[in-house]
């Protein structure tokens, strides 16, 4: 008996913890940089229109840029070291589509870093420019080809393509490039539309989801308040009815979620919330950024109201997880990607 015990793996101890933390680290993950520094953006524009304090901002945008700098080391571990792993969430036909998160959140790390330093802001803007355009291309090539099942066919679609392209016309666009920026916003906008109808089709006809995959709804809130922020980037702010429409159709978006949050709270307290962060912290900043350009009316009474929605949602969302982190619950093998039915694990081509 005494002999068992010793030969079992010791996970209490730092060196298993630590194995735990890399095999278990999802690319779902990178999800909590695009919420943290997407509000630390909304508080930049806070800053400039209502004059706040802006140390705030820069604090969040620290923490952003400290969660992104571990869960990039997690994940680059896990390719070293459970390659396995890796390659059981390349060919899982939702989990993968959240890889090109790692690319999102290295382009919006680098906005952070731009007052700071515009040098190694390029650097890692082009690092995650570069990952987010193969990855993106990479898959929706094999989305091209078809076979794919029906079941698995959700919100995470626009990650590789949608969320990518918004945040890179952006973030292009604060380094004074807002010809490329515009490039990137229509690449992000025609894809936002073709997938749109798509996924609405599967809501509208599908069988109803289960339960842990009900979160994922919280990336439909995204696109529109993301493209609005991307909109307002590479147009130079000026409020018009097209960024007024983009708001219209995200708050559309958090009525029709409201009203499905009892439905959706049936998957309980799990990270993968942390889908509603990014479309959650846009739609705090872009009715803030307008408010900063001079936009009346409307937004005046919007920005204060979806701001602090905003920061309460991202609030929540990290005070759950330091909760399932202290429970031991965030890194917990249950964690890893498992096939669906009618799914292959090969690695698509």
């Amino acid at each position: 008996m005494s002999t068992a015990k010793s030969n079992a793996p010791d996970r209490q101890t730092s060196g298993g913890i630590l194995r735990s933390f890399i095999e278990n680290t999802p690319a779902s993950y990178f999800g909590m940089v695009l919420g943290l520094a997407g509000i630390a953006n909304a508080w930049r524009a806070a800053t400039e229109a209502w004059q706040l304090p802006p140390v705030i901002g820069e604090v969040i945008y620290s923490v952003a840029g400290l969660v992104w700098l571990a869960l990039l080391l997690l994940y680059a571990s896990k390719a070293i070291f459970a390659s396995e792993k890796l390659a059981a969430e390349l060919a899982h036909p939702i989990q993968c589509c959240f890889i090109g998160l790692g690319g999102v959140a290295t382009m919006l790390v680098a906005g952070g870093i731009i007052p700071y330093s515009v040098v190694l802001a390029y650097v890692v803007f082009t690092a995650g420019f570069s990952f987010m355009l193969w990855f993106g291309v990479w898959k929706t090539g094999h989305l091209w080809q078809g076979g794919r099942d029906p079941s698995t066919t959700t919100a995470v679609l626009y990650l590789p393509t949608v969320g990518g392209s918004f945040v890179a016309a952006t973030v292009v666009s604060a380094f004074g490039y807002t010809d490329w920026g515009q490039l990137a916003f229509g690449a992000g906008l025609f894809s936002w539309l073709a997938i749109e109808s798509v996924l609405i089709h599967r809501l509208f006809t599908g069988p109803s989801k289960p339960a842990g995959l009900r979160p994922s709804l919280g990336i439909q809130l995204a696109p529109a308040p993301v493209a609005a922020v991307a909109y307002i980037s590479v147009s130079g702010g000026n409020p018009d009815v097209f960024v007024h429409a983009l708001i219209g159709y995200a708050i559309l978006q958090v009525l029709i979620l409201a009203r499905l949050t009892k439905w959706i709270a049936e998957a309980g307290a799990v990270p993968a919330l942390w889908a509603f962060s990014f479309g959650a912290s846009a739609i705090a900043a872009a009715p803030v950024r307008l408010i900063s350009h001079g936009d009346q009316g409307a937004m005046t009474i919007l920005a204060p109201v979806l701001f602090v929605i905003g920061n309460v949602v991202i609030a929540g969302l990290s005070v759950m997880t330091m909760v399932l982190l202290v429970k031991g619950r965030m890194f917990a093998a249950e964690t890893r990607p498992r096939a669906l039915p009618n799914e292959h694990t090969r690695i698509p081509a």
